[in-house]
C-alpha cells in the first residue's frame, strides 16, 4: 500500500507511520479499523487486558478511597498521600483504560478527536499526579525515619500540601500539549492518545516538549525516589547493625529493603518504557520503528493503576486490614493489623 498526505484529511488524522512526518496513512484512527497495523487478535488481546486494568485497578483504588473516608484511623500524614495516589490511578483507569479498551475492542479510536484530546489530557494528568506522588511518599519516608530535620514531625497539613503540588506539577506537565506546546492525538496503534512524541511538525515544537517531559516529570522525581530511598536503607542497615539481637529490628529491616525494591522496580516499570522510547525517537529523527511496539509504553503506565495500589496500599496492613473488614472477609479489629508495616518500620529509625 502507498502511503502519502491526503490535503482534504483533517490535520488531526494524520497519523505517522515512520519517523518521516512526509510518510503517513490516510485510514483515519477516528474513522476506520487501523487492521493495516496489526492482527485483530492483537487488538483484541490488548483490548482484554485494558479491560483488566479497568476493573481491577479501578475497584483497587476506589476502595481505598472509601476506606479512608469511612475509617477516621486511616487519616493520617502517608495515608492522604495514598489516597491522592488512588484519586489519579482512578483517572489512569477510569479514562485511560476504558477509553482504550473500546478504542482496541473497535480496532480504531471510535470516540472521536474531542474524545482524543480529552483522554489524552486526563490520563496524563492522572499519570503525572501518580508519578509525583510516588516521589512525595519518598520523600516523606525520608523525613520520618532517616530525620534529616531533626525533630519535625510530618503532619497530615504537610501531606494535604504535598498532594496539592502534585496536582500544581501534573497540570503543567499535562496542560501544554492543549494550548499549543505538543498535542494528544492517537500513539502506537491508534486506540489510546497521548503527547506527540514522534512527529517532527516544527508548529507544535513536540521535541523541546518530550525534553521537558523527561527532565522535569521522570529524571527529577527518579532522582528523588532514589535518594530517599537510599537514604532509607542505609538508616535500616545501621539501626540493624546497632540492634543486632533484636529480632523486630532485622525484620523491620528486612521489610524495608522489600519494599524499597519494589517501589523502585514498580516505577521503573511505570516509566521506564515511555521515557526511553521517547527520548530514542527524540535523538533517533528518521529511524523507522513498529508502531505495535509504541504501543507498549502506554500499556506499562496504565497497568500502573493496578501494581502502584499493590505495592503501596495492599502492602500497608492498617490499609489492608479496613479493605478486608469492609469485604465483609474479618480482619480490623486486631491492633497489630491496624498500625501499617512501613510505620512500623519509623520506630527503629534514629531518635
Amino acid at each position: 500500500m502507498k502511503h502519502g498526505r491526503v490535503p482534504e484529511i483533517p490535520e488531526d488524522f494524520y497519523i505517522p507511520i515512520s519517523l518521516d512526518t512526509d510518510n503517513i496513512t490516510s485510514l483515519s484512527p477516528f474513522l476506520v479499523p487501523q487492521d493495516h497495523l496489526a492482527s485483530k487478535a492483537t487488538f483484541y488481546s490488548l483490548a482484554f487486558y485494558m479491560f483488566f486494568i479497568l476493573i481491577v485497578g479501578t475497584f483497587i483504588n476506589a476502595l481505598t478511597v472509601a476506606c479512608t473516608v469511612q475509617n477516621k484511623k486511616l487519616r493520617s500524614h502517608l495515608n492522604y498521600i495514598l489516597v491522592n495516589l488512588a484519586v489519579s490511578n482512578l483517572l489512569v483507569s477510569g479514562v485511560g483504560a476504558f477509553t482504550a479498551f473500546l478504542s482496541f475492542a473497535a480496532r480504531y479510536f471510535v470516540l472521536g478527536t474531542l474524545a482524543c484530546k480529552v483522554e489524552g489530557f486526563l490520563a496524563t494528568l492522572g499519570g503525572m499526579v501518580s508519578l509525583w506522588s510516588l516521589a512525595v511518599i519518598a520523600f516523606e519516608r525520608w523525613l520520618v525515619i532517616c530525620k534529616p530535620l531533626g525533630n519535625f514531625i510530618f503532619k497530615p497539613d504537610h501531606a494535604l500540601v504535598c498532594c496539592a503540588f502534585t496536582w500544581v506539577f501534573a497540570l503543567a506537565a499535562s496542560a501544554p500539549p492543549l494550548v499549543g506546546w505538543s498535542r494528544y492525538i492517537p500513539e502506537g496503534l491508534q486506540c489510546s492518545c497521548g503527547p506527540d512524541w514522534y512527529t517532527t511538525n516544527n508548529k507544535y515544537n513536540n521535541e523541546s516538549y518530550v525534553l521537558f517531559l523527561f527532565g522535569f516529570c521522570f529524571a527529577v522525581p527518579f532522582c528523588t525516589i532514589c535518594f530517599c530511598y537510599s537514604q532509607l536503607l542505609f538508616t535500616m542497615k545501621m539501626a540493624a547493625k546497632a540492634q543486632a539481637e533484636s529480632a523486630s529490628t532485622q525484620k523491620a529491616e528486612r521489610e524495608v529493603t522489600r519494599m524499597v525494591v519494589l517501589m523502585v522496580m514498580g516505577f521503573l516499570v511505570c516509566w521506564m518504557p515511555y521515557a526511553s522510547f521517547a527520548l530514542w525517537v527524540v535523538n533517533n529523527r528518521g529511524q523507522t520503528f513498529d508502531l505495535r511496539f509504541a504501543s507498549i509504553p502506554s500499556v506499562f503506565s496504565k497497568s500502573s493503576a493496578v501494581y502502584n495500589p499493590v505495592i503501596y496500599v495492599l502492602l500497608n496492613k492498617q490499609f489492608r486490614s479496613c479493605m478486608m473488614k469492609m469485604l465483609g472477609m474479618g480482619g480490623g479489629d486486631d491492633e497489630e493489623s491496624s498500625t501499617s508495616s512501613v510505620t512500623e518500620v519509623s520506630k527503629v529509625g534514629p531518635a
